[in-house]
């Protein structure tokens, strides 16, 4: 082999080895992005009443998700006891828009349905909310829908139903919540079937006999992480 040879096989690999690094550069980890702002949106069950301090499911969440390399702050949690999803739209969206958020996760429909509140309404009231966060999200399929509780297994739960079936009303909802996530491309996550634990353990209830207690969001929290990390790693 002649010199030029030589020398041209040693210009090839070099250029090959320069573009494996460089390959390999561009590869982020998580903790190579940049900060990801978060924003839960819902109501009682997303504010969590019945947790102490620090044991929201959303700041689990947000320290879970740290701890695997993701930068997430949680920007706010605007949610508060008794929103219906037009509180949502009146109270919470003004703070999705001022806060600018990159990932929001979204539970509710409970009070809406409690409160008398028809499917089709309901409906409307949903994909308003989803059309809305997803034309301002950088990334539109950063959002994670959360199904409705069934909270008719608790001592309180049966002052809501007004002779209805709480636990079929409630599913009417949920399939709602979910048909909309499949048709968006979003990911979400049973609380309903989670929440049925209560069945056999009566300590996921906190003591308003009605809403979940650390151990109970806990144990939601523990379906919703690796969801997320799953969405935030896109």
């Amino acid at each position: 082999m002649n010199y030029t040879a030589l020398t041209i096989r040693f210009a090839v690999a070099m250029l090959l080895m320069s573009v494996s690094i460089s390959c390999m550069n561009s590869e982020r980890t998580p903790s190579e992005n940049k900060e990801i702002k978060y924003l839960p949106l819902g109501d009682s069950y997303t504010i969590c009443t019945g947790a102490t301090e620090g044991n929201a499911w959303p700041d689990l969440l947000t320290t879970h998700l740290n701890d695997a390399d993701f930068k997430v702050t949680m920007v706010d949690n605007p949610a508060r006891n008794g929103f219906t999803t037009n509180d949502l739209i009146r109270f919470e969206l003004p703070v999705f828009f001022k806060l600018k958020p990159d990932f929001v996760t979204l539970c509710i429909g409970t009070n809406d349905w409690c409160m008398g509140m028809d499917s089709a309404k309901f409906h409307g009231n949903l994909k308003y909310i989803l059309d809305t966060i997803q034309a301002s999200l950088p990334i539109k399929t950063n959002i994670l829908m959360l199904t409705v509780p069934d909270f008719s297994l608790t001592k309180s739960g049966p002052l809501y139903a007004n002779d209805r079936d709480i636990a079929a009303g409630l599913q009417s909802f949920n399939r709602i919540i979910l048909a909309e996530a499949s048709a968006r491309g979003l990911k979400s996550v049973d609380l309903f079937a989670i929440s049925q634990a209560v069945k056999t353990d009566p300590f996921l209830i906190s003591e308003d006999n009605l809403h979940p207690s650390d151990k109970g969001y806990a144990l939601w929290e523990k379906s919703i992480f690796p969801v997320c990390k799953e969405i935030l790693k896109n």
